[in-house]
């Protein structure tokens, strides 16, 4: 058996583990994408030794592959309950499409270590408004209009397709924080992954079709078995973790959750700089 055959052997228990923690955490807490499962593909290449520099890159890129998929049956479950504001999602999508597309070039000329800043930031922010900010917080009445919309839009494409995230996270607390209500707000939000993830997979496909130090059967920066096996696993445990969230407090889930989100980001950054 050559050493390729035996890491790609290696690799597939290690993304079933991986997928099923993913998915158990997404329903348990409601979030998913770049918050979860960029951290357990990350871990998952660590333990076994595989890839090396582009790691990081790598599971950005297959978390962003993967949100294509989920993000449209998010959207599909939001519209049949009436709960996403079309106009809002209309106007938006495009920007964030442009805000994806320059945070996967972005993503892609930057190193290890500058990607791993930048995701460590945001993914401190999220938790800090998970575990602090209370759902009732606003800046401003309503959502901004013109440039002003278009400047958000295109603000969390970027940053989302730099964490690996479909966009849930940061547009549901920009429209919390615009007076929007926080069903309506994920609702809506759950649509930008379509945004982000096409315009950003391309890109994390042709920044790193010749990158080194990328786990097996990777094309460019996205790993094909993690994007299948976490695809699969994510959707088909993540039910039982919603199951498991009714039965516990709603607030002491964000807190955890946010605590969680921390130590990830520490763990991440103390690994990689």
């Amino acid at each position: 058996m050559t050493s390729s055959s035996l890491e790609i052997l290696l690799l597939i228990p290690a993304l079933i583990a991986a997928g099923a923690f993913a998915g158990l955490i997404a329903g348990l807490f409601g979030v998913g994408g770049g918050t979860v499962i960029v951290p357990a593909l990350f871990y998952a290449f660590a333990v076994l030794g595989l890839g090396g520099e582009s790691n990081l890159h790598v599971a950005v890129g297959s978390s962003l592959a993967v949100i294509i998929a989920t993000s449209f049956r998010s959207l599909a479950a939001h519209r049949a309950h009436g709960a996403v504001d079309e106009a809002v999602l209309k106007t938006w999508s495009p920007w964030v499409a442009l805000g994806g597309g320059l945070g996967a070039a972005l993503a892609g000329v930057s190193s290890q270590e500058a990607l791993t800043v930048v995701y460590a930031m945001a993914v401190t922010l999220v938790a800090a408004q998970l575990g602090l900010a209370k759902e009732s917080w606003t800046l401003r009445p309503d959502l901004p209009g013109g440039w002003g919309r278009r400047g958000l839009g295109t603000f969390i494409g970027l940053l989302s397709a730099m964490m690996g995230v479909g966009g849930g996270a940061m547009g549901s607390m920009l429209m919390t924080l615009c007076g929007r209500r926080i069903h309506q707000a994920v609702a809506t939000a759950s649509g930008f992954g379509l945004a982000i993830g096409i315009p950003a997979t391309l890109g994390f496909v042709a920044f790193g079709w010749d990158a080194p130090g990328r786990p097996p059967l990777s094309l460019g920066y996205v790993n094909l078995p993690a994007v299948l096996v976490m695809g699969l696993l994510t959707g088909a445990v993540a039910p039982y973790g919603a199951k498991l969230a009714h039965r516990l407090d709603r607030r002491m889930l964000r807190r955890a959750f946010a605590v969680f989100l921390v130590l990830t980001a520490i763990s991440i950054a103390a690994k990689t700089l």
